[in-house]
């Protein structure tokens, strides 16, 4: 897991490096701080502290300090650097992680998981990375020259410190023990806190179209009073640590100046006046408490870092998990980089969605297609359309058996030339903020304004575009959310067309259009694409009545296979849909447009 995660340091290393050197030089400074103390308040044998003395163990004390100063500004200027500049490639890497998962992979880990993990997770090794490149250096380091030092002084004395700290360590691991598990249900609970927040948002049409305003906010406060709860429970268990901390410390301190006075009233004298010490000067046991002090700070600093780690160490390991996933689906070596033409063929192909799921979404599927041909696929709910044009552009891969386009496996085509040849419009439309044009150059960047006309033309958009104010540079909304239906349909059918693909597939993508405009986008196809293999989901038999082959899926499996006349002669399902559809007129030919489309 460090291993992973230390990746994403790369073109940081040198103000990571840098940064403990920086507090390396802090800390020495702080510790030869006392220690020049004492050589300045040293007495000579009359008794007095010299002049010049003072001056010249001060003037280093100065020079120590302002060194010391320079290590620490440097220390948090370097690590800010290398923390934010980690933080940024760990993002980055995470999101270029997520853009090679496959479908399952993305449901395994969920979205709102997925945002929570690049936002709060990153945050909170970012603030771990910045203290383990100052503090975590700094800390030892001051605790190791702090107890040389005061063994420099006073042997017995130091002893004080070392007996006292493992009792503090012991009670600073139970501390961290008992607060961990807390923490790690806490990033569970912000997941669902993400994904109450999300779905709210996505779908406030909806909300407020039921009036569901309070069972929304119901929702809301119980994810987020389960992670305030899981916090203050957790907070309660850290905040011991400082009491402990602090008992120590004063312990310590009344130790030391208790043993201490003793050792420096023990075989001293008073001789001519002046006092002569014993085995310590008080100026010596005023620099062992110093001493002191910085040790039970810098453990209190400990104490502080590790309530910091221990939220991060849940941070970590869910950022790894994301990191270390190895997509389910990836181009070969020396993939197929030309797809030959928009042939399709399906032979003794089963496929279920988890390898340990029991039932196949799809079974016996044994289907060809020529290239230029025009398929439609009808079928109930949950009779697996998608699932089966999901594996032509291997969105998902085979469970048993194999998927061929132009003539070879998909498995052997670089996935990127395969995508590019294979254009989806899926069930859920899904545009993007910026312009109609911005959007429409999701299938083709480098498309002229004549190209996206022809292909607006061809999906029946460039009526409803062309009567906006602005035309082609209408800005669009998240999600397409200030065009309807209909609209957005449109849309992503003429940025299919400009990526000029071999295998067009339409998902149930002209159910919010009319029958009139599906009629004309059905003919623009054949007009305008008639090389193109095109694959029609739909639920309206109109929309796939000519063409070519006509498959019904049932169960998973394709019930029936002709063309529209075969059909009805063969096919009782498909016959009981199309007299169902056909008994009621053209009751169903409306527009679903908004009135001047854009809202």
């Amino acid at each position: 897991m460090v291993k992973t995660l230390l990746k994403s340091v790369r073109e940081y290393k040198k103000p990571a490096l840098a940064t403990p050197l920086f507090m390396i030089l802090e800390a020495v400074c702080e510790c030869l701080i006392p220690f020049m103390m004492t050589k300045m308040l040293a007495t000579n044998d009359a008794g007095i502290v010299p002049m010049s003395q003072i001056l010249l163990y001060g003037g280093i004390m100065v020079v120590l300090a302002m060194i010391s100063l320079f290590g620490g500004v440097m220390g948090g200027k370097y690590a800010a650097i290398a923390s934010c500049g980690y933080a940024k490639n760990l993002r980055k890497d995470l999101f270029y992680a997520v853009q090679n998962f496959s479908f399952k992979d993305v449901d395994r880990f969920s979205s709102s998981s997925l945002v929570t993990r690049l936002t709060t997770d990153v945050s909170n090794v970012q603030m771990a990375f910045q203290m383990c490149l100052r503090i975590v250096v700094r800390v030892p380091m001051m605790f190791v020259f702090a107890i040389i030092m005061s063994m420099s002084i006073s042997v017995k004395l130091a002893l004080i410190y070392v007996i006292i700290l493992p009792f503090l360590a012991v009670a600073l691991i139970l501390v961290i023990a008992k607060a961990l598990p807390f923490f790690r249900r806490i990033f569970k609970k912000y997941d669902a806190l993400n994904a109450s927040v999300e779905e709210n948002v996505s779908g406030i049409r909806v909300v407020k179209s039921f009036v569901r305003e309070e069972h929304e906010k119901k929702k809301f406060d119980k994810a987020s009073s389960e992670v305030k709860n899981d916090f203050t429970k957790a907070e309660k268990i850290i905040a011991l640590n400082s009491p402990v901390m602090m008992m120590a410390m004063y312990a310590a301190s009344l130790l030391i100046s208790f043993f201490g006075a003793k050792m420096v009233i023990e075989g001293g004298s008073v001789s001519n006046g002046i006092a002569v010490y014993g085995a310590l000067a008080p100026a010596d046991v005023s620099a062992v408490i110093t001493y002191g002090v910085q040790m039970l700070s810098s453990l209190m600093t400990a104490a502080m870092i590790m309530v910091m780690f221990t939220m991060s160490v849940e941070s970590c390991r869910r950022i790894a998990e994301v990191l270390e996933c190895k997509p389910d689906l990836v181009s070969p070596e020396n993939g197929l980089k030309e797809v030959k033409d928009g042939s399709i063929e399906f032979e003794n192909v089963n496929f279920k969605y988890a390898k340990d799921g029991e039932k196949f979404a799809l079974s016996d599927i044994n289907l060809s297609i020529k290239s230029g041909e025009t398929v439609g696929i009808l079928g109930g709910t949950g009779s697996s359309k998608t699932s089966l044009i999901q594996l032509i552009p291997r969105l998902y891969d085979v469970t048993e058996g194999c998927v061929k386009v132009g003539g070879a496996d998909v498995k052997e085509y670089d996935l990127n030339v395969l995508r590019r040849e294979v254009a989806v419009v899926l069930q859920k439309n899904v545009l993007f903020s910026g312009t109609i044009k911005e959007n429409l150059r999701w299938g083709n960047e480098n498309a002229t304004d004549e190209e996206m006309i022809a292909a607006c033309k061809a999906a029946q958009a460039d009526e409803f575009i062309s009567s906006f104010p602005d035309g082609y540079d209408t800005y669009i909304e998240q999600g397409g959310a200030n065009v309807s239906g209909g609209q957005k349909q449109r849309l992503c059918i003429a940025r299919a067309l400009l990526a000029k693909p071999k295998i067009l597939i339409l998902d149930d993508s002209t159910s919010a259009v009319d029958t009139k405009t599906d009629a004309l986008i059905r003919a623009a196809f054949m007009k305008e694409i008639p090389g193109t293999t095109k694959i029609i989901i739909a639920q309206r038999v109109a929309s796939v009545e000519n063409a070519d082959k006509i498959l019904v899926m049932d169960g998973g499996k394709i019930a029936a296979c002709g063309s529209h006349e075969e059909l009805m002669k063969t096919s009782r399902i498909y016959r009981e849909v199309y007299e169902s559809q056909t008994r009621g007129g053209n009751a169903e030919d409306k527009s679903d447009e908004l009135p001047g489309g854009i809202e």
